[in-house]
């Protein structure tokens, strides 16, 4: 208790401030905590002391004394008149707080006056900060997740007043404010918050009166994970039977954690390569271990991704399947072009051109040509000889397999095509002049006779059919009936039919019959009859 009261008497002599005038006596302002002991002093010119001091508050007296020795005050026993006037409050509540006058009387009947005011003050107190929705960490820190809506508050209690200030310390600000207000509480919110909002919250509890301050701070991450899916990728081993895949996810916070694993479904999981806290992760495998049809997936693990939003990136293996003719046939002395497709691998195989059963390597120059144009490599052979007839192979290969296409090549003499070109130049014309002819024949039907055809109608004479075409019947309007257009929907086409007579019956008749008979016949005409078809 005595150093507590030696602490209260300091810091009540720093903290006394400007004292003026009262009719002659001085006024001086203390402040001092509930539970703290307080000093008024009265008489500080010399180092007299007085015979008689009687303090006052507020124009009630409230104890006197004086001599050499302290003056309790009878009631409380909390106030004490000291040798040398002052008051000595033992235990300052806030019901001490208000305007005092000191009155001492020194030797020679001389009186003295002073004023002091008393402020009694408390806190800050019982400060605390509340930051949520959050999760709290093992040392205090608190998590929340990119795109949250978070809210801050802050509470504490000071006597008579105080003022509560919300700071934000971070990576790219240094103690700024917030917001502020005078209260027992204040309150702040911030929307959809982000990455830059990650830093040390710090509440500030200040009295407005004793100036006294307290801070309370709390650190805030901020978690977030970016909305693409990692990327995978495959690098090619130097041996081509192992091959390395990579996976990458940046820009999360914290680190995530990355596995290659194996998938086999959505409720199994496969055997697991390589796990690790990393935003880059890459494994070597080799063809042992791996399959056709085999899917490897890389699947990142952080607190910032939702339950139902996983993400991740995955491939299925398989193996090289070259495509081709596989029978090429040339003539010598030209140039000859093999090629294959592969486009079906992954990883992608590396194909290339091999010549003979030992598979030896094409070296390229102007005898042998190498292209490639995406999935289509092509091998062009420039005069082309006997020597290099035989097969060839489109060779491709990538971690899990080695396919082949092989293709042959035949190489003939340019004679041994002489009697084909012939043979088919031959049938060329052949084939064109029946076309010629059939064309001939087709465009002049309308001329065909058809006697023989009606010669059976009588025996001792002859007929002849005329099919005459819808522009010449225009000829016979005057003697021919006009002709329905359609008759069941087939056409009606005008036949004329003359009688000509034989050459032997005719001299017959001629030689029986008179002059006058001989003319009427000549003169006679059979009605022309029509035939519908």
């Amino acid at each position: 208790m005595k150093i507590v009261a030696a602490v209260a008497l300091i810091h009540l002599c720093l903290s006394a401030t400007a004292a003026v005038s009262d009719n002659g006596s001085t006024e001086t302002a203390l402040e001092a905590a509930p539970g703290d002991i307080a000093v008024l002093p009265c008489y500080t010119v010399g180092n007299v002391t007085p015979t008689l001091t009687t303090w006052m508050k507020n124009g009630r007296e409230v104890i006197r004394g004086g001599g050499s020795s302290p003056s309790p005050s009878p009631a409380a026993q909390r106030l004490m008149v000291m040798h040398d006037g002052s008051l000595n409050i033992g235990w300052v509540t806030p019901g001490d707080e208000g305007s005092y006058l000191c009155s001492s009387t020194l030797p020679g009947n001389n009186t003295f006056h002073a004023r002091v005011r008393l402020q009694v003050t408390s806190g800050p107190e019982n400060v605390s900060v509340s930051i949520g929705p959050a999760h709290t960490l093992s040392n205090g820190t608190l998590i929340v997740y990119q795109g949250s809506t978070v809210s801050f508050n802050c509470s504490g209690s000071s006597y008579p007043s105080q003022q509560l200030t919300w700071a934000f310390r971070g990576a790219s600000s240094s103690n700024d404010s917030l917001v502020s207000g005078p209260g027992a509480w204040l309150d702040y919110r911030i929307e959809d918050i982000q990455p830059g909002a990650q830093g040390v919250y710090s509440c500030r509890a200040r009295n407005t009166v004793s100036h006294q301050a307290v801070n309370k701070s709390t650190q805030l991450l901020v978690y977030y994970a970016p909305e693409r899916h990692p990327e995978c990728m495959w690098s090619p081993a130097q041996d081509l039977s192992y091959i390395q895949f990579n996976c990458s996810w940046f820009g999360a916070y914290p680190t995530p954690t990355l596995s290659w694993e194996e998938d086999q479904g959505a409720h199994w999981q496969g055997r697991v390569y390589a796990t690790e806290v990393t935003d880059s992760l890459s494994v070597t495998l080799n063809r042992s271990q791996l399959s056709d049809g085999q899917t490897l997936r890389c699947t990142p693990r952080h607190q910032a991704l939702a339950s139902g939003k996983e993400k991740s990136c995955c491939f299925t293996l398989k193996p090289p399947y070259p495509e081709g003719e596989p029978m090429v046939t040339a003539l010598e002395a030209t140039s000859v072009t093999l090629i294959c497709t592969e486009a079906t691998s992954t990883p992608p195989a590396n194909t290339s051109w091999r010549k003979g059963l030992k598979q030896d390597n094409i070296v390229p120059g102007s005898k042998y040509v190498l292209s490639e144009e995406g999935p289509v490599y092509k091998l062009t052979i420039n005069n082309i000889s006997k020597d290099d007839e035989g097969v060839y192979f489109c060779r491709s290969e990538n971690p899990l397999a080695v396919s082949d296409l092989e293709v042959y090549i035949t190489v003939k003499a340019s004679s041994e095509y002489t009697g084909a070109i012939i043979g088919i130049f031959i049938a060329a014309l052949i084939v064109g002049s029946a076309v010629i002819i059939a064309k001939t024949v087709y465009s002049s039907r309308h001329r065909i006779c058809l006697g023989s055809g009606f010669g059976q109608m009588e025996e001792d004479r002859g007929d002849v059919l005329s099919l005459v075409e819808s522009d010449d019947e225009q000829i016979f309007q005057d003697a021919v009936p006009r002709l329905p257009p359609l008759v069941n929907g087939r056409h009606t086409t005008l036949v004329q039919i003359h009688r000509i007579p034989s050459s032997d019956h005719e001299d017959a008749e001629t030689a029986d019959t008179s002059p006058e008979q001989q003319e009427d016949t000549v003169q006679t005409e059979e009605p022309v009859e029509l035939v519908t078809f």
